[in-house]
């Protein structure tokens, strides 16, 4: 237990002994040790059942916060028996609350008949309360979850329990158009930070009773709302599995964003490539979920995780299924090219300059000769200085308001560029390959994979100025060897192509035609393989023989 903890504990303990001394509340709800990390589980009953006594109870444990909002309020068409609607101002909404909650307790004779009953909150929760989402709240643990949810709290004298009443609302970010997966073809809808309108959005998309949600809450401050998604039946029950119970070992006292949660459950922290994917699109996160993967939606973040993946499905974007296989072909070959000269491009320009002369033209000899002769730096002290530089432009027009970032980005490079060749600093060929490198960077869809060949193109201009194209293949070796050692959940990160997989060879750097992929991956899903009939290949027509004077 934290110390910190032991101490407020401590504190609490001591509160509670002179309240009994004073005649005061019996209890002061404190931090706990248990998994939840909200105020420990006592039921109303220990704190009596008096209302006033509760709603003290309630400001002194949220430190009488201004956005706590008390409606104290009598039932019955007499005022006969006080009460409380407690929302927090900001998650709530207003409005459904004046109409359809306050009018309703108020004055309402439909209650008289219920006062004295001893299940009145099952009565109100059944005959009197119009809103969906009504359950009971016994202990504060239940009370404070809801509350700080967005869902309203009714108390009433003399009555241990609450009620919870939907009424959640508050600003939210409008459905747009997702920023980091722009496509030429398909959806425009992109997620939001609220977990419902993400889960919605799936569910629009997969209509079926076997998309399945689990709910977590994970935080010990936060109390953070997390799902797991998935599809019964198609998704590996093992790998599920395995995945709550990640989940469920997660310790940690805030979760803000999914990238909490994505850097908890991967398979191995010590590497730059991710093995847990994330999106931003509905319609990427249901086609996962059709071939056997699972997401995890978190509350307050717009990313949804995705998991198992494997090493090259990080090159395929989601319009490459909304378009013809041989266009889809064609440009993943382009990414995965883009890919390698993001990654080796400077190297190889800094062994050829280096110690591999005689493989380019002496006519091209002779041109980098005449442009590096009024230089004073070596070929490796130009690539690396330009791609610090580079690196700090691109982030700079990350940083900066979208508009005048993009134009620090793209003017920063024009200007520093051209000034750094007229100075003399580096030669003309060196800020064309850093160039073709830069925008080459730009062409891989994710944006992690993309950082994965920034961060190791400066390894490789050390081994390529070391050994020459020796070091770069010793380079390349060693990538692919620490590239198959990554799993994902158990699946090989390479795989389908190490280890290979023929059956699943059809949907990854060659995207065969869509009409031919009838099995799902049997890297993530091990039953209810076969997703689509066989035999669908478009076929024109029979034409019937047409003989002389008929009409066709």
């Amino acid at each position: 237990m934290p110390y910190w903890w032991k101490k407020q504990r401590n504190a609490a303990k001591t509160d509670n002994k002179n309240e009994k001394k004073s005649g005061g509340v019996q209890k002061t709800p404190v931090r706990g040790d248990d998994t939840s990390g909200t105020v420990t589980d006592i039921p109303f009953l220990t704190m009596g059942t008096d209302l006033k006594t509760r709603i003290q109870q309630l400001k002194k444990t949220t430190g009488n916060s201004s956005d706590i909002v008390i409606h104290q309020i009598m039932l019955g068409s007499g005022n006969d028996l006080p009460a409380a609607v407690i929302s927090v101002d900001g998650l709530d909404d207003p409005k459904m609350i004046n109409e359809n909650l306050l009018e309703v307790l108020m004055g309402n004779p439909e209650i008289d008949g219920y006062l004295g009953s001893e299940n009145i909150l099952d009565s109100i929760m059944k005959h009197v309360i119009k809103i969906g989402g009504v359950k009971k709240v016994m202990n504060w643990n239940d009370l404070f979850s809801e509350l700080l949810s967005g869902q309203s709290i009714l108390l009433i004298d003399g009555v241990y329990g609450g009620l919870s009443i939907s009424t959640r609302g508050g600003q939210q970010r409008e459905i747009e158009e997702p920023a980091t997966e722009v496509t030429v073809r398909g959806p425009r809808d992109g997620f939001t930070e609220s977990l419902r309108v993400n889960t919605s959005l799936i569910r629009k998309r997969i209509k079926d009773p076997n998309l399945w949600i689990e709910n977590f809450k994970i935080g010990e401050v936060t109390r953070t709302d997390v799902a797991l998604m998935y599809i019964k039946g198609i998704a590996n029950d093992k790998v599920l599995e395995e995945a709550r119970k990640r989940l469920n070992t997660i310790k940690i006292d805030a979760i803000l964003d999914s990238g909490y949660i994505e850097q908890l459950i991967e398979d191995k922290t010590y590497t730059i490539f991710p093995t847990i994917h994330h999106s931003e699109r509905p319609d990427v996160v249901a086609a996962n979920l059709l071939e056997g993967r699972f997401a995890i939606v978190v509350e307050g973040s717009p990313f949804v995780l995705l998991a198992p993946v494997v090493f090259i499905q990080f090159f395929q974007s989601a319009d490459d299924y909304y378009t013809r296989f041989d266009i889809a072909t064609a440009l993943r070959l382009l990414r995965v090219l883009s890919y390698l000269i993001s990654l080796v491009g400077p190297a190889v320009y800094v062994a050829v300059t280096t110690f591999h002369q005689e493989l380019i033209p002496i006519q091209l000899v002779f041109a980098l000769a005449a442009q590096r002769e009024t230089i004073p730096f070596p070929a490796v002290v130009e690539a690396i200085g330009m791609e610090i530089v580079f690196e700090i432009l691109r982030e700079a027009g990350l940083r900066l308001p979208r508009p005048i970032g993009q134009t620090v980005s793209i003017v920063g490079a024009l200007v520093i560029g051209q000034a750094a060749v007229q100075a003399g600093l580096v030669s003309p060929a060196m800020v064309f390959v850093v160039s073709i490198t830069g925008i080459a960077s730009f062409a891989t869809p994710s944006f992690f994979i993309a950082i994965s060949a920034r961060l190791y193109r400066f390894v490789f201009m050390f081994l390529a100025v070391t050994f020459g194209f020796y070091g770069i293949i010793i380079g390349m070796i060693a990538l692919a060897v620490h590239l198959t050692s990554l799993r994902s959940f158990g699946v090989p990160y390479m795989a389908p192509i190490a280890p290979f997989i023929r059956s699943n060879s059809r949907d990854t750097v060659i995207r065969a035609p869509l009409w031919s992929m009838s099995a799902r991956p049997r890297l993530f899903s091990q039953k209810n393989i076969i997703r689509q009939a066989e035999n669908q290949k478009p076929m024109p027509p029979k034409q019937k023989s047409v003989k002389n004077g008929e009409q066709p």
